[in-house]
C-alpha cells in the first residue's frame, strides 16, 4: 500500500540520491540532518515551555498531527517517501507564533505552510519560500489582532512546567472563546513593540535568558544560540548566513542608535528581542530557500539583516524578520545566477 510504503521510506529506506536541494556532500544524509535540527530547536521549544506552560506543548501537537496529515496524504498520493523536513517544519512553525494564539489557528497557519508554501511546488526541494513563514504570514493577515497582540506574561518559578495557562481545548471545538486569553492569563507588550511607547522595558539579562514576552521559541536568546551554535558546527547550517544577518544587522542598528537614540533601539536591544537570532540561525539557513553559493550566502544573509532592521525602524511593524527572510528567498535564485555570471565570465567563449 502507497501509505506503507510512505512511512517505510522514512523510517527505513535511504538508498537513493536527491533531486532537488538541500545536497549533501559529506557523511550525513537527509534523515541525520533534520533530526539535528529538531534536536537544536529543542531548547527553545522546552524554554518556550516553560515560560508559557504545556499550552506550548499542544501547540506543537497540534502543528505536528495537522502538518503530518497534509504531508501523508500528499506522499500516497505522489506514491512518494514522507519528507523528513515536515518534521522541522511542524516544529519551527509554532515557535514562531504567539503563545496564547488559539490551537484552531495554529492548524490553519500549518495547513497553510504544509499545502501551500511546499506542496504545490512539488514537495520538499522544491519550495521558494520558508514554509514555516508562509504559514506565519497567512495568520499574520487573516488575524492581524491574535498575532499582534495580548501577549502572554512570562511565568517564574516552577514555569510552565506546573501550569497549562492560555485557553483550554475546548478552543478546538469552538466551546471556549478564541478571540482573547484566558482570564488568569496576565498580557504584556513585546519589547519591540513597548520601546516606540516608552514602556517599562526588560533588562538585557531578561532577554538573554527569555523572560519576556514574545513568541513561543523565540524569547531566549540564549537556547537559540545554543541551537544555533549546534547547526553550525555540525554543518547543517552555513556559518556565513547568521554571521552576515547579524553583522548586518548590528552596524545598522548601531548607525540608526547613534543618529537618533530617542527612536531606535540599542544595539544589544536590538539583537536580542524579536525573532533577529531565530530568523538568523533556523530561518534563513533553510537549504532550500538560501543560495547554494558562498558569496550569495553572504549577500542573502547581509540583506536580510538589512531589511529586518529597516522595517523595524521605518514601516509600521515592530518585528520584520518574516517579511524580510520572505523577500530574500523570491531574490535566492537571482544572487546564485549573478554569483555564477561573475565567477565564470569570460569562460567559454
Amino acid at each position: 500500500m502507497p501509505l506503507f510504503n510512505a512511512i517505510d521510506g522514512f523510517l527505513f529506506r535511504y538508498d537513493e540520491v536527491t533531486d532537488a536541494a538541500p545536497h549533501l556532500r559529506d557523511a550525513n544524509n537527509l534523515k541525520r540532518m533534520f533530526i539535528i535540527v529538531v534536536f537544536a530547536a529543542l531548547p527553545s521549544a522546552l524554554t518556550g515551555i516553560y515560560f508559557f506552560g504545556w499550552r506550548g506543548f499542544m501547540m506543537i501537537l497540534v502543528s505536528y498531527t495537522v502538518g503530518l496529515s497534509v504531508e501523508i496524504t500528499f506522499s500516497v498520493i505522489r506514491k512518494t517517501e514522507i519528507s523528513e523536513g515536515a518534521f522541522v517544519t511542524c516544529l519551527l512553525f509554532p515557535l514562531i507564533l504567539p503563545p496564547d494564539l488559539p490551537l484552531w489557528m495554529v492548524g490553519l497557519g500549518i495547513f497553510v505552510a504544509t499545502l501551500f508554501g511546499k506542496e504545490v511546488f512539488g514537495g520538499t526541494g522544491y519550495n521558494i519560500f520558508n514554509p514555516a513563514l508562509v504559514g506565519r504570514v497567512f495568520l499574520y493577515v487573516c488575524f492581524p489582532t491574535a498575532m499582534s497582540w495580548n501577549w502572554v506574561q512570562p511565568m517564574s518559578g516552577m514555569g510552565g512546567f506546573a501550569s497549562f495557562r492560555g485557553e483550554s481545548l475546548g478552543e478546538l471545538t469552538g466551546s471556549a472563546s478564541s478571540a482573547t486569553p484566558a482570564a488568569d492569563v496576565v498580557t504584556m507588550a513585546t519589547p519591540m513593540a513597548a520601546f516606540p511607547s516608552a514602556e517599562q522595558l526588560p533588562s538585557l539579562v531578561e532577554l538573554f535568558l527569555g523572560n519576556i514576552a514574545g513568541s513561543l521559541g523565540e524569547t531566549s536568546a540564549l537556547m537559540i544560540i545554543l541551537g544555533g551554535t549546534i547547526l553550525v558546527v555540525t554543518r547543517i547550517a552555513d556559518w556565513r548566513i547568521p554571521l552576515s544577518f547579524i553583522t548586518s544587522a548590528s552596524i545598522f542598528s548601531f548607525l540608526l542608535h547613534l543618529n537618533n537614540p530617542a527612536a531606535f533601539p540599542p544595539l544589544g536591544y536590538q539583537l536580542l528581542s524579536g525573532g533577529l537570532l531565530f530568523g538568523a540561525f533556523f530561518m534563513a539557513t533553510d537549504p532550500v530557500t538560501s543560495p547554494f553559493s558562498k558569496p550569495g550566502r553572504w549577500v542573502f544573509g547581509a540583506m536580510c539583516g538589512f531589511l529586518t532592521i529597516l522595517i523595524r525602524g521605518f514601516s509600521g511593524y515592530p518585528e520584520g524578520v518574516m517579511f524580510a527572510i520572505l523577500f530574500m528567498n523570491l531574490f535566492t535564485p537571482l544572487i546564485d545566477h549573478l554569483v555564477l555570471h561573475f565567477r565564470f565570465r569570460g569562460h567559454g567563449r
